[in-house]
């Protein structure tokens, strides 16, 4: 559990990042807006840099946790784990869309090392999704002729959410989720054996 302190720095540091760009963003005003002094703001972080890789790092392993509950629902059926994934991603990037800013806009920001680190996260999300779209392939449940094509749509469509969503629309997260889910077995052209892959509870 993070001090108070600590997590209104984070916060603050995330609606700055997000608002005005990593660049532009100040370390006073981060500090300012956390409410903290410069000096309590570095007892926790030594600059802009720390506070990002702390934020984009936070950030991936709520979605990654995300991710594994979803598919730890689901069955073998690619089409069921295709739907976890679609799932977790759309909620993550409506629910979660000053953390998706910095994930998809931020990252190139960071030191070499740090940056290694980000590449293989965005490495290891794009797998989780090639990996399901090659077992529909396999199964015979996935009929494109273009799983490579079908999955990058998917992951784009997915990623797209966080830039025009607004919570209290005319549709819901949950709603939302299923009918990304249904565009994303169209793409793939899922054909199963039985039922349509269940929705999760």
């Amino acid at each position: 559990m993070q001090p108070a302190g600590q997590r209104a720095i984070l916060d603050a540091a995330r609606h700055e990042f997000a608002g005005r760009g990593y660049g532009a963003a100040s370390i006073r005003d981060i500090a300012r807006r956390a409410g903290v002094s410069l000096s309590a703001m570095y007892h926790y972080y030594s600059g802009k840099q720390e506070l990002l890789h702390a934020l984009l790092h936070e950030s991936s392993t709520q979605y990654f946790t995300s991710c594994d509950q979803e598919l730890a629902r689901a069955g073998e059926d690619a089409g069921e784990r295709l739907a976890a994934l679609v799932r977790a991603t759309v909620r993550y990037r409506a629910e979660r869309r000053l953390e998706s800013s910095l994930l998809l806009t931020e990252w190139r920001h960071l030191s070499e090392d740090r940056l290694k680190e980000a590449r293989q996260r965005q490495y290891d999300g794009s797998r989780l999704f090639h990996e399901v779209v090659d077992a529909g392939v396999s199964q015979g449940v996935f009929r494109t002729p273009h799983p490579e094509d079908a999955r990058r749509g998917v992951i784009a469509m997915c990623n797209a959410v966080a830039q025009w969503y607004r919570a209290g629309g005319d549709v819901g997260v949950d709603e939302l989720a299923e009918r990304y889910v249904e565009l994303a077995l169209v793409l793939v052209e899922y054909r199963p054996a039985g039922s349509l892959p269940r929705r999760s509870r």
